[in-house]
């Protein structure tokens, strides 16, 4: 059996406790930061909009490549693969939703230093987040 809790209080603290005690030899823990919020997601897609649409150092790119790209720049592993017909190239081995709270912010920091240093004016969906 499966068991995830969420550690947002000393109740909720003292059960994943007695699930320790309880589970057989042999069963893995794992405590992992928690994943990106909603909100964060939201903002990142309307940023990426916003770059995307900007056009900045004249690329012509849709959101998904810009996010590659970014995820890329904050150093997580994308791979870049020649498409079929060798006219472009397409991005592996990126999912921004296994991001964590803490590296969603750097992500998006990254697209906002990148925005500012290349003129693109971000929406109200910034201020909102």
């Amino acid at each position: 059996m499966t068991q995830t809790v969420i550690l947002n209080g000393d109740t909720r603290r003292a059960l994943a406790k007695r699930l320790i005690d309880v589970a057989p030899a042999g069963s893995v823990v794992e405590v992992k930061a928690p994943r990106r919020s909603n909100q964060q997601n939201a903002m990142l897609w309307a940023l990426l909009s916003d770059v995307s649409r900007a056009k900045p150092q004249g690329r012509e790119l849709p959101p998904e490549l810009w996010k590659a790209l970014f995820m890329a720049a904050c150093g997580h592993q994308v791979r870049f693969e020649p498409t079929l017909d060798g006219q472009g190239v397409v991005p592996l081995g990126f999912r921004s939703s296994r991001l964590n709270k803490a590296e969603m912010a750097e992500l998006i920091e990254c697209i906002l230093a990148f925005g500012a240093e290349h003129r693109v004016e971000f929406g109200d969906q910034r201020r909102a987040a």
